[in-house]
């Protein structure tokens, strides 16, 4: 297995030979062999354990053991102690997935100490087979049928291509020592029931099942592919992007064969979960909102639009003694003897008509104003309706007011209340730069 390995990794991983990377370790067989095979083809790397505390002395035992390990074989080592328990109850996760946040987040956060580049696991081809066979059960598209990756950012898995029997007897020809995890053997975890049960027999059908899976999956990961390239093809053919938003043509979208899977693929890196509803929200009034944690999918007319959730109460002041205000648009005053050229950026107002300090704010319900250029007053819902906003640039205009009355709407229309004319005696200028 050592020559196959050293292949293996030279031919999928030649960069790991200059690269300073961890190897996670639980002290298991999995885990150990990884550490031996890269200590016999000559890598530097450095090694992390986690005690979750959850199995009491065996927990002990299994970092104890891995202490002396590194010790006697001069490998730099870092162990980190969780109140695993603890956390799953504060974040109401499950014991597992708190486990596996807690590690993962310890992980980055090493990485980033250290400036290494990589971790590796000691996932192995069962493992993704117990995966594959995990994901089929709960009910998954194409993705989860396509395993772990070999690579998945920083995180690399060098084992997934060799099986558990092959590492089994690596380890028993080498005279390796390993600590067994008990909960390996309890059926109270899903993963434990399917590797104990299920493969076996699927195993006994057919002796080559493992092999045959694995071809499976090359097959399955070659078509996840294709598929992408036909999503991002399509992503630019629909939707258009903006700093601030993307904007999802409904026409556009409805001409594709099969849309709710374009949908899905160009929304699912915004973590929504509610896709009825998102499929839904095609034919919705406008209007109609979908959340998902820092994200908002808005049904506006013809368009979705996708965009950060903000928030709407923030205000912020220009005082009398300021010219320039930075955030959240950069906006310059300026006394100035007379008028000249104004326009959607650059208004001139009557500094005897202003209270300071100037609020720069969202709309809110009920709010009106004057626009230049008309008689009198007029909402500023009807004005934004007669300009065609989006109930995204609703929610995105800014507002100049003075004593909560509005002075302009910024880059769009000023107020006639507060507009200097030739007989102003002090002239302010207020320009919204770029």
């Amino acid at each position: 297995m050592l020559n196959q390995f050293q292949n293996h990794i030279q031919l999928q991983f030649p960069f790991l030979k200059e690269s300073k990377f961890f190897i996670a370790v639980s002290g298991g067989i999995d885990s150990m062999v990884l550490v031996d095979l890269f200590r016999k083809s000559n890598y530097k790397f450095s090694i992390l354990h986690c005690n979750f505390q959850l199995r009491g002395e065996e927990s002990e035992a299994e970092t104890q053991f891995l202490r002396n390990f590194c010790r006697a074989n001069q490998i730099y080592y870092s162990i980190r102690y969780f109140e695993t328990e603890q956390y799953a109850k504060e974040q109401k996760l499950s014991t597992q997935l708190a486990a596996r946040e807690l590690r993962y987040n310890w992980f980055q956060e090493k990485l980033n100490q250290n400036n290494f580049q990589y971790l590796l696991t000691a996932h192995h081809a069962d493992d993704n087979l117990e995966t594959f066979l995990i994901n089929l059960s709960r009910g998954t598209g194409l993705e989860g049928l396509t395993g772990i990756p070999a690579q998945n950012d920083y995180i690399i898995r060098p084992l997934l291509s060799f099986s558990r029997d092959e590492i089994l007897a690596y380890a028993e020809e080498n005279e390796l020592f390993w600590k067994e995890d008990s909960s390996n053997a309890s059926y109270k975890y899903l993963r434990n029931k399917i590797r104990r049960q299920i493969v076996p027999i699927l195993k006994e059908l057919h002796p080559t099942f493992l092999e045959n899976f694995q071809k499976t999956q090359e097959f399955l990961n070659e078509s996840q592919a294709l598929i992408e390239d036909e999503v991002n093809l399509k992503y630019n053919d629909v939707v258009q992007e903006d700093e601030n938003k993307k904007v999802i043509s409904i026409e556009k979208l409805l001409k594709l064969q099969n849309w709710k899977t374009y949908l899905y693929h160009w929304l699912k890196p915004y973590k929504f979960t509610a896709w009825n509803d998102i499929y839904d929200l095609v034919n919705a009034t406008s209007g109609k909102q979908i959340f998902s944690e820092e994200f908002i999918l808005l049904k506006d007319r013809t368009s979705l639009l996708l965009f950060e959730k903000t928030d709407n109460f923030e205000s912020y002041f220009l005082n009398e003694d300021e010219n320039t205000l930075k955030v959240p648009l950069k906006i310059t005053k300026s006394k100035v003897d007379n008028i000249s050229n104004p326009s959607k950026h650059v208004i001139f107002v009557d500094e005897d008509k202003l209270s300071f300090p100037l609020e720069i704010r969202k709309w809110n319900a009920g709010d009106v104003f004057y626009p230049s250029g008309m008689q009198g007053k007029k909402k500023l819902s009807k004005f934004y309706k007669d300009e065609k906003y989006s109930l995204f640039d609703k929610e995105n205009q800014w507002l100049l007011c003075s004593n909560n009355e509005i002075v302009w709407v910024i880059g769009k229309r000023a107020d006639e209340r507060f507009i200097a004319t030739e007989t102003t005696h002090n002239i302010i200028k207020i320009q919204l730069e770029d």
